[in-house]
């Protein structure tokens, strides 16, 4: 019977020691898919500009209006706001938090009722 009560509480130890790995490995992950998005992103905006150089018949890009990522919905332009509204509106519209709780993590599930609250501020 000792025997069985042993066993048990090794296999809860090991148990818990492979939660505690499969945890860690999840934040791990979570940390490879935000570094791969704004790998992404960069890597657009940096071939829009690679492009635009070699374009010499390309409008010129002023900075207020930032290159779009393929398949990101354009940023609302807030009128006499300011440039830093702007930024934090394309900020969440490239994927990412701008509120207080998750800053500059990426969204994972969609819009986030922090940060769109922090917007219509």
């Amino acid at each position: 019977m000792k025997d069985i009560f042993a066993r048990v509480n090794e296999l809860e130890s090991h148990l818990g020691a492979v939660h505690a790995d499969f945890g860690s490995l999840k934040q791990k992950i979570k940390e490879l898919l935000e570094e791969n998005q704004r790998l992404r992103i960069e890597n657009g905006q940096l071939r829009k500009v690679l492009k635009r150089e070699n374009d010499p018949t390309a409008p010129p890009q002023t900075a207020e209006q930032p290159a779009a990522v393929k398949g990101d919905k354009p940023a609302p332009v807030a009128l006499g706001v300011g440039e830093g509204y702007d930024n934090l509106a394309r900020l969440y519209h490239e994927g990412f938090h701008i509120c207080n709780v998750y800053y500059g993590h990426l969204r994972m599930e969609g819009d986030c009722l922090f940060c769109l609250s922090f917007l219509s501020k």
